[in-house]
């Protein structure tokens, strides 16, 4: 498919949803099973998140499952399907894309292949963060991490195949009559500049070189990155205006960061002994929570939960297609169901 470069150009505008200022009260944070509920002043609705979720994880692992296949070298091979179909995978990053494309009307079989190409990408990322070298981590998503199960050397040969397979699973499976080549092209280097040594790998860095001021950007970088390039991949599809884009990028970046500072605080709630405390400190030290104690995070969480919603303010014309786009704050803050639940 031969591409060539442009930008793409497309529609704007506002909706309100009223949130009030004590609604993150994340002591008592409800862990019910309901459906997550979103209103506006332009519409009332009910929107069940988790059936939304659900019914896109099932087409989502269908597809991975096709575009990763076991084949020779199948040792590889099997190391990359480990991760990239692991059972406890929320599949945000896809979802998210998904959603945000659908938003502008898009297709969604136009976003499926980026949006499954944002899952090897994001797995791939995962693989090597794991690494005894980086956060040494010996569990990932429900089960062993990746080079405990495999070897340091094959976890690094896994992620490093992910992540040009993910590019190539987007210019192979595009179709080109729902998405232009210029739009395809901007979405390959949204993703390129994401993991690149200016987004997550920027981010790794700095938590590993331990400076204690850079709490902001590490998250920034390692949380809210990703997030931002899923949104504003699903919009870059659909054909959003420059304006949309930014606002899409602004959200993603507050939800991806709100879900880990949500995650570290009720880490820290869960922690059963001083001692698993201190651990789990050391481990998380460049974290809100570990830099300036439980309080302050929480506070960092209603200010994320406020930009997140207040970015999306600004597509009331789109009606009820945001809704999937608020929810997600919703749940990143909330967490009203687990992956398990999604299955």
């Amino acid at each position: 498919m031969g591409l060539t470069s442009t930008t793409a150009s497309p529609p704007t505008l506002p909706l309100k949803i009223p949130l009030p200022r004590t609604y993150l009260r994340l002591p008592e944070l409800r862990r019910t099973f309901s459906p997550v509920r979103c209103s506006t002043a332009a519409v009332s609705s009910e929107f069940d998140l988790k059936r939304y979720w659900s019914n896109l994880i099932v087409e989502i692992n269908r597809s991975l499952d096709e575009a990763v296949p076991l084949k020779y070298p199948e040792k590889i091979y099997e190391a990359m399907r480990y991760s990239v179909l692991a059972k406890g995978a929320k599949r945000s990053p896809p979802v998210m894309c998904v959603a945000s494309c659908e938003l502008f009307g898009g297709n969604r079989l136009a976003a499926f292949p980026t949006a499954c190409a944002l899952e090897m990408v994001h797995a791939a990322s995962l693989i090597h963060d794991d690494l005894p070298c980086m956060d040494d981590a010996q569990s990932r998503r429900g089960q062993p991490s990746n080079h405990t199960v495999y070897g340091v050397d094959m976890a690094i040969l896994a992620g490093d195949a992910l992540f040009p397979l993910g590019f190539r699973h987007i210019v192979n499976n595009t179709p080109t009559e729902l998405v232009p080549e210029e739009r395809i092209l901007r979405v390959i280097s949204e993703i390129a500049n994401t993991v690149g040594s200016k987004g997550m790998a920027a981010g790794q860095f700095l938590d590993l070189d331990g400076s204690p001021n850079a709490v902001e950007f590490i998250n920034v970088k390692k949380f809210g990155e990703m997030g931002e390039c899923s949104a504003a991949c699903g919009g870059l599809l659909a054909g959003a205006s420059e304006d949309e884009v930014r606002r899409l990028r602004r959200y993603g970046r507050a939800v991806g960061v709100l879900y880990q500072v949500v995650d570290d605080i009720l880490e820290a709630k869960a922690s059963q002994s001083e001692e698993d405390d201190d651990k789990k400190r050391r481990k998380k030290r460049k974290s809100y929570v570990a830099m300036y104690g439980v309080e302050k995070a929480m506070e960092v969480a209603q200010e994320l939960r406020e930009k997140a919603n207040m970015e999306l303010d600004g597509f009331e014309k789109y009606g009820e297609s945001v809704l999937p786009l608020y929810s997600f704050v919703d749940y990143a803050a909330d967490r009203g169901f687990t992956v398990a639940d999604l299955s």
